[in-house]
């Protein structure tokens, strides 16, 4: 009898590690890259299209960008610079610059330069080939595109909060400045990211 009671808490403990177990399980779900999702109502991936997007669109119809094509005949080169976090929390900013210049290019309308940390490996490049490429396939020295303008920038967030309820509204701001006489030629804001966070109340 002694052994049955040990064998039937041996067995209650057994499947109910099994069902801890079950439940605690991960289960991963693969969606489109362009799905909008808002788990934590943080900046996401959602955010930097919608910003980038419109951020680009605003430069690029601009009437800074007409009168430059009419005053030089030739697409402007841009680079793009470091955009700021200056929010209250962890913002990848070079995610944020990455996919400004994507969308920058992808308009056909200017011409990108490399970064600064690009363009210097790209120069340990041309120099390695110096030494040890041969004459006719060799890069030249001295024949880089220097940028007309620089694209730089902010990320800002206003909270407001009360109780459970919290508001995050996310302020982008972008400018463009002529690399040869610190002039700002244009400005531009996103403040279309806005989200309500209701947090659930503990349950007892």
């Amino acid at each position: 009898m002694k052994k049955m009671r040990v064998l039937s808490q041996f067995f209650k403990v057994f499947f109910l590690v099994l069902f801890v177990t079950g439940c605690s399980s991960t289960n991963v779900e693969r969606v489109d890259a362009d799905t909008r999702t808002d788990l934590s109502g943080f900046w996401n991936d959602t955010d930097v299209r919608i910003v980038s997007n419109s951020l680009i669109e605003q430069l690029t119809e601009a009437r800074w960008y007409s009168n430059y094509i009419k005053e030089n005949g030739k697409k402007p080169v841009v680079i793009v610079g470091t955009f700021r976090n200056k929010s209250d929390e962890h913002i990848d900013t070079t995610i944020i610059s990455k996919k400004l210049e994507i969308s920058l290019i992808n308009t056909g309308k200017v011409i990108t330069v490399a970064s600064a940390d690009a363009r210097k490996e790209i120069r340990d490049e041309r120099d390695d080939q110096l030494v040890n490429a041969s004459l006719d396939t060799a890069k030249n020295i001295g024949n880089e595109t220097g940028a007309d303008f620089i694209l730089q920038g902010d990320v800002k967030t206003i909270v407001d909060s009360d109780g459970r309820t919290t508001t995050r509204t996310y302020f982008i701001s972008a400018e463009l400045v002529n690399i040869e006489t610190n002039e700002k030629i244009w400005l531009g804001e996103n403040s279309s990211i806005k989200k309500i966070i209701k947090r659930a109340g503990a349950r007892l």
